[in-house]
């Protein structure tokens, strides 16, 4: 079996929210056929999509093409509207909460769900994530920033306590980067460059700020193999020994609960991965059905030789099962 943990979805309609604080900011769909969609974002076409992203019978065929078991849908992180008043942030996630779920509903075999929560506002992202689970999605998608605030910053630590009693898990997903001014070259430097870069700050964050130290049981996965925080962690490890000990214990002590999905497009990284961390902590993902996605999912990681059968089992599917409590 090969479950996809890393895929993407935008309903086909969104809630007109104009007349809400921010008005055009928020995202609203501008068909152009039955099968292809503008994502209209103040005004201007942040992406060109098609039914992929909302048709589950499209997906299925697609999956059955590619040899995909199942796949885990999270929404399109730009959808995750943290510059909104909580509120309306609130009501424009529980929209696509419910479109995701009826997704899961209509294909619980083939489909898991994780949805998205006013990250703004931890304390009401907190109290959502109980009527997520009850809607039957399995954890959430947060970004690796909250309007340029650290996941670390103390004021997010009762949303991530609550997950961890809850024993939800969290994908954290890469968007809007910092440091984008000294990108130098065309704009989607943004994505290729800011998104390793923002998953990199994340995970070492996450364990420097103390989140894992208070909250042992959280699991988390980082998209894009987590950038290059497997090769700033033994950093971390001699900055502890040598300079300050910043943690009651060595910070790569505090992995045990990271996972990592396999979106590097190079074999010798996913590699590294492995190495690193073990194969019960890493997974396929390809950033379905967006335009850099790997195509099939898992083709670099079936490039990588000397995996032994229990490591590709677990690669893709018992690791991805694990980080969802299934």
């Amino acid at each position: 079996m090969l479950i996809d943990v890393h895929t993407h979805v935008v309903p086909e309609k969104l809630p007109d929210f104009a007349g809400r604080a921010g008005g055009s900011r928020w995202p609203a769909m501008d068909p152009i056929d039955a099968c292809n969609s503008r994502i209209m974002v103040g005004g201007k076409n942040f992406r060109t999509v098609t039914d992929q992203c909302w048709s589950a019978s499209r997906r299925l065929e697609d999956m059955r093409g590619e040899g995909v078991e199942r796949q885990v849908l999270s929404p399109m992180p730009n959808l995750f509207s943290y510059w909104g008043e909580p509120g309306d942030t609130l009501d424009f996630s529980r929209f696509i909460n419910g479109e995701i779920a009826a997704m899961v509903r209509a294909e619980p075999e083939r489909f898991y769900g994780l949805g998205q929560v006013p990250l703004q506002d931890p304390d009401l992202a907190a109290r959502e994530l109980a009527p997520i689970r009850q809607m039957g999605l399995l954890g959430v998608e947060i970004g690796t920033n909250v309007n340029g605030d650290s996941l670390a910053d103390p004021k997010f630590l009762p949303f991530f306590i609550e997950a961890e009693k809850l024993g939800m898990p969290i994908f954290i997903h890469a968007q809007h980067p910092g440091g984008t001014d000294r990108f130098t070259g065309p704009r989607l430097l943004e994505n290729l460059i800011g998104f390793p870069q923002e998953n990199t700050l994340a995970a070492a964050t996450l364990i420097s700020g103390g989140v894992i130290e208070r909250c042992p049981g959280l699991r988390v996965l980082f998209s894009h193999g987590g950038g290059g925080f497997a090769l700033v962690l033994p950093r971390l490890d001699q900055g502890w020994r040598t300079m300050e000990q910043f943690l009651p214990r060595l910070p790569s002590s505090y992995v045990d609960n990271f996972y990592f999905d396999t979106l590097f497009f190079d074999a010798p990284g996913i590699g590294l991965l492995i190495e690193k961390f073990g194969a019960r902590r890493v997974m396929v993902g390809s950033d379905y059905p967006f335009v850099i996605r790997e195509g099939p999912p898992g083709k670099h990681l079936a490039e990588l030789a000397g995996l032994d059968d229990s490591a590709i089992q677990a690669i893709h599917a018992g690791s991805c099962l694990e980080f969802l409590g299934l």
